[in-house]
């Protein structure tokens, strides 16, 4: 029986169900996982971008009908601010659930019992834009050092300043000021004295895309000086997304995972036994470089 050409062109080198142009079994397999990919990736950046909305509604809505209200209902400036932080965290907290209900990222907390507790200095490295939104969205009572510039922001104005924040240029009204450094260092513990748990980025902004953790001294003098144990925590995102000069809409190929490590406390009697406050500081700065360093790096 003579052969079929075009069976023997097309057949005799590939088995049936594995044909290689686009309608067969695998071609159509591989086209098909690119497609899911592309509008998993698509979704991704959409609700990312909805994400970031949803954060200046809501900063709008607390500084225009939440706080407020609060200021009319609680006259005593201290109910007022622990209620402001309490509202907060709430937000905080209902924001990365829906990030996570959006499919943007997953997270997952250890060692939350850690931080049950009052007057905790609590340092972290800073991967990503949304650390703070993290840790305030688990700390109870948590005060932070903010920029000058969210004073004046239309989104955050309202909340930082109900919530009577550490400024770090001392120009606000309403919260703590900081002014220059010895003002900010002391601001901070004076703070940690009336029982809040503040929060620290000791590299001062986010880290770098080549992931070098680099520590700035402020944060070891507040420890010092304060005579203060720290709390450190662990922040990790993979894949990388919102680094340092990251566009938001640069999503990862796959849906991101924090993850957020309280770690033991770090006492500072050492560090300061026989030492001057300024070489105290310069010892502890080293000591959190190294590792903050070396719980990152040593998870990737």
């Amino acid at each position: 029986m003579a052969a079929c050409p075009a069976r023997s062109t097309c057949c005799a080198s590939t088995p049936p169900g594995r044909r290689s142009w686009s309608g067969s079994p695998a071609g159509g397999a591989g086209a098909g996982a690119a497609v899911i990919e592309g509008l998993g990736r698509a979704w991704r950046v959409g609700a990312t971008g909805l994400s970031f909305a949803l954060f200046g509604v809501g900063g709008l809505l607390l500084r225009l009908v939440v706080f407020p209200l609060l200021y009319l209902l609680v006259w005593r400036r201290e109910r007022r601010v622990t209620a402001a932080r309490a509202i907060i965290r709430l937000a905080f907290r209902a924001y990365v659930d829906v990030m996570r209900a959006l499919g943007v990222l997953r997270y997952e907390v250890r060692g939350l019992e850690k931080l049950e507790r009052r007057g905790l200095l609590i340092l972290a490295n800073h991967p990503t834009l949304i650390d703070t939104v993290f840790l305030m969205a688990f700390v109870r009572n948590a005060d932070c050092i903010v920029k000058g510039a969210l004073w004046n922001n239309p989104f955050t104005r309202g909340p930082v300043r109900a919530a009577g924040y550490i400024s770090n240029d001392g120009g606000q009204s309403g919260g703590t000021s900081g002014g220059d450094g010895d003002g900010l260092v002391k601001a901070c513990i004076a703070s940690l004295e009336r029982g809040n748990n503040l929060i620290v980025f000791p590299e001062g902004t986010r880290t770098p895309a080549n992931g070098v953790i680099s520590m700035k001294r402020g944060a070891a003098n507040v420890a010092v000086r304060g005579a203060r144990a720290i709390t450190p925590v662990v922040i990790r995102c993979d894949p990388p997304t919102l680094g340092k000069g990251e566009k938001w809409w640069r999503v990862p190929p796959r849906r991101v995972r924090f993850s957020l490590e309280v770690q033991d406390d770090v006492a500072v009697e050492p560090f300061i036994h026989d030492s001057s406050d300024v070489m105290a500081a310069r010892r502890l700065t080293e000591f959190l470089q190294n590792y903050f360093t070396g719980k990152y790096q040593g998870h990737a």
